[in-house]
């Protein structure tokens, strides 16, 4: 089981239990001040049984529970921010077995010290049982008005990848003025993985005539797909960067590993960008800090628009970049993207010994490179190239990440890279 600030994750009935769920749900009740939480969840065939499990904890506990059931973690982030906290049942990317779940405290993931509550605390407080109700989103109408309608119509085929973004990716594209064609409605009819960023998206690619997006289980990770050609992940967050630009919005947050493409096209229009450590909580509590209007994580194409959602948001993204994506400006702002490359790999690693790794790198590779230690060991090689290492905060692997705009220069790093992995591994073991 991982615990982090990206949530609480495991194989269900393997590592992570009923037990668990009421642990954690227990501990998370003693933040909530309003004594209202909303539940949502994946498609996942053991989230309908940890909905039950989360419900009673919480009612049990004296909070007022909402269902909305099956739903995307956008559409429960922005119901958060009006109820007051929510639960998402979910593992997001993680393999079909996996179920997890996340917590939110006033719009946004919880904190480290927020974590240590919910992992160490319980709630004896139990002044009264808690209701129980149905509930419904205005995310749809809410998005339509932060994207506004389509000039011209344009064909979207949206990949749902058996997942939560069935109804509501559709529906949304439709109601800013695409024609929509859906493809993996059911989870157990899926031609692909849960992960569409690593994930080769075969029949979405086949099956797209205009623009095509794929969704995650859970809908904050998306991927494009244009003239017959995957995208990578940081096209998807370059794309919601230049949407944001022509809004208006001149300060952003990246992650660590998000590309330094998208960092210098910002800069470029007059933009601030100040980086952040890796997951969708470091990055929005740097935005807060620095009063950021947007930003997000290119390793999962999950770009943030702070005043509509505290998340990364999949769905909004789609809308976004369907309004610019057939403009001729846009070809030439993906072509500056794709100057730069980005390789990302990971080791088996277990959990218990990634801090011996990472230490041990550092000290090996401070002799040679310029590093950075904000999250993991940041390598600086030159203007134009850098190397990451860090430890997974959701599996028990090392992932290096590696960024040039010279393609045999990135191929050398990263080989270099991912062998000082595998050797420090087998010093320790």
């Amino acid at each position: 089981m991982k615990i982090s600030i990206s949530g609480i994750r495991g194989i269900y009935g393997v590592d992570f239990f009923p037990k668990d769920v009421l642990k954690f749900c227990d501990g998370f009740s003693k933040l909530i001040k309003n004594g209202k939480c909303v539940i949502g969840r994946d498609t996942r065939k053991t989230g309908e049984m940890i909905e039950k499990l989360v419900s009673a904890t919480m009612l049990e506990r004296g909070i007022d529970v909402q269902i909305l059931g099956i739903a995307p973690t956008p559409v429960v982030f922005r119901k958060a921010k009006e109820v007051g906290a929510g639960i998402i049942i979910t593992s997001s990317h993680n393999p079909l077995e996996w179920n997890g779940l996340k917590f939110i405290l006033e719009g946004k993931g919880i904190t480290e010290e927020e974590l240590d509550i919910v992992r160490n605390e319980s709630n004896s407080n139990r002044p009264k049982i808690g209701k129980e109700s149905i509930v419904k989103s205005n995310y749809i109408s809410d998005a339509v008005e932060v994207i506004g309608k389509l000039e011209q119509e344009k064909h979207v085929t949206v990949d749902v990848g058996g997942g939560a973004a069935k109804d509501v990716a559709p529906q949304l594209l439709k109601e800013i003025g695409c024609q929509v064609t859906t493809i993996n409605d059911e989870l157990d009819k899926c031609s692909r993985g849960p992960d569409p960023t690593s994930d080769e998206l075969t029949e979405l690619i086949s099956k797209t005539k205009d623009v095509g997006f794929a969704f995650d289980l859970d809908s904050d990770r998306v991927i494009l797909v244009i003239n017959g050609e995957k995208k990578s992940s940081d096209i998807t967050l370059g794309l919601g960067v230049v949407k944001a630009i022509r809004l208006g919005i001149k300060k952003f947050v990246l992650s660590l590993d998000s590309s330094l493409a998208i960092e210098k096209f910002i800069i470029k229009h007059g933009g601030k960008v100040w980086r952040s450590k890796i997951g969708e909580a470091n990055v929005i509590q740097m935005m807060i800090k620095n009063d950021a209007e947007a930003g997000g994580e290119g390793s999962s194409g999950g770009f943030i628009l702070k005043k509509f959602n505290m998340c990364r948001d999949g769905l909004l993204t789609s809308g976004l970049i369907a309004s610019i994506i057939d403009e001729e400006s846009i070809k030439k702002d993906v072509e500056f993207f794709e100057s730069f490359s980005q390789i990302r790999d990971k080791v088996s690693v277990e959990s218990t010994l990634h801090e011996k790794v990472i230490a041990g790198l550092a000290k090996k590779l401070k002799e040679k490179y310029e590093i950075n230690q904000l999250d993991g060991i940041k390598i600086s090689i030159n203007e134009n190239t850098w190397s990451l290492i860090r430890k997974s905060n959701t599996e028990d692997v090392i992932r290096i990440s590696t960024e040039s705009n010279e393609k045999k220069l990135l191929e050398k790093i990263q080989k270099e890279m991912i062998a000082n992995v595998k050797n420090c591994y087998e010093e320790i073991k």
